[in-house]
């Protein structure tokens, strides 16, 4: 299995943006996801990647202020957010599956490895 480690997150003001890492140990054969968890909600699909950067994929509350990528070069995924909300304060959690095909998954189940998350969060 992967190793992940996010960082990056933090206290930041309405608008304001934050970027995390989630670096990898290992090869870089795998999709990879950003996930989210709010106290008393369940985890929310944010975003995710193909092992190779060709497909990326949104959750409808961050399309269009998020971004993510990736640096195989160094094992590392990023999800670079923008205008931030106080609605985007959680957990922030990244995922890996080992998978070639190109293509992507918002399921969380389908996950490999998972790593600790880093805490963003929104003041208004």
């Amino acid at each position: 299995q992967v190793q992940l480690v996010e960082s990056g997150g933090g206290l930041v003001q309405a608008g304001g943006s934050l970027r995390l890492s989630c670096a990898a140990s290992g090869r870089t054969s795998y999709a990879m996801g950003w996930f989210r968890q709010a106290p008393g909600k369940e985890r929310e699909f944010v975003a995710a990647i193909s092992w190779n950067g060709g497909m990326t994929y949104y959750g409808d509350s961050v399309k269009g202020r998020f971004t993510i990528s990736r640096d195989n070069a160094k094992n590392t995924v990023y999800l670079q957010m923008n205008s931030l909300k106080p609605e985007d304060t959680a957990d922030y959690a990244c995922a890996a599956k080992w998978d070639l095909s190109g293509k992507v998954t918002t399921d969380p189940t389908e996950y490999d490895s998972w790593g600790q998350g880093t805490q963003v969060t929104v003041s208004s």
